[in-house]
């Protein structure tokens, strides 16, 4: 079997960023996946399930109810190493296009202070694993090393 293209990033050097994963095409529409890095791989410990459960929560409603990329969000989730997210946007997109959202997704959790959005038993499998506080020190660390000064190694994939 062919290895996918999520395996053939180079983890040995990848840094916490905003990547474009791949670009696929459905009928005459682009749709643009991103690697929202917010660990390093193999260097920094994975999130504990609980803090990516709440930001997955948080940041899926926060993307599904934006008035500009509401109705171009097709999914958002957490990457099964637990060291950050993808989230699908339809159009051709680079990892420039997206910074100001992910701004508002971030501010929008840290000034969070209410009931978890889906965090009951009959609107989640696991709703009892949830954390807000550690979400918020997971979505700092990402806003600080990233979204407050994207540099181009943060928005490129290592080669």
């Amino acid at each position: 079997m062919e290895k996918i293209a999520s395996f053939k990033v180079n983890h040995l050097d990848l840094l916490t960023g905003v990547y474009v994963s791949r670009k696929d095409h459905v009928g005459a529409e682009t749709i643009t996946t991103f690697d929202l890095r917010f660990t390093r791989p193999n260097v920094e410990p994975p999130m504990d399930n609980p803090g990516l459960h709440t930001i997955e929560h948080l940041w899926a409603t926060f993307f599904r109810n934006h008035e500009e990329w509401g109705p171009k969000t097709i999914y958002f989730g957490p990457m099964g190493c637990r060291t950050g997210f993808y989230v699908i946007f339809a159009g051709d997109l680079k990892s420039e296009d997206i910074i100001p959202v992910l701004r508002e997704a971030a501010d929008f959790a840290l000034a969070f202070n209410d009931e978890i959005p889906g965090a009951t038993p009959r609107d989640c499998g696991n709703y009892l694993d949830n954390n807000l506080n550690l979400a918020k020190i997971y979505i700092r660390k990402f806003k600080s090393e990233v979204l407050d000064r994207p540099t181009l190694d943060r928005l490129s994939y290592p080669q």
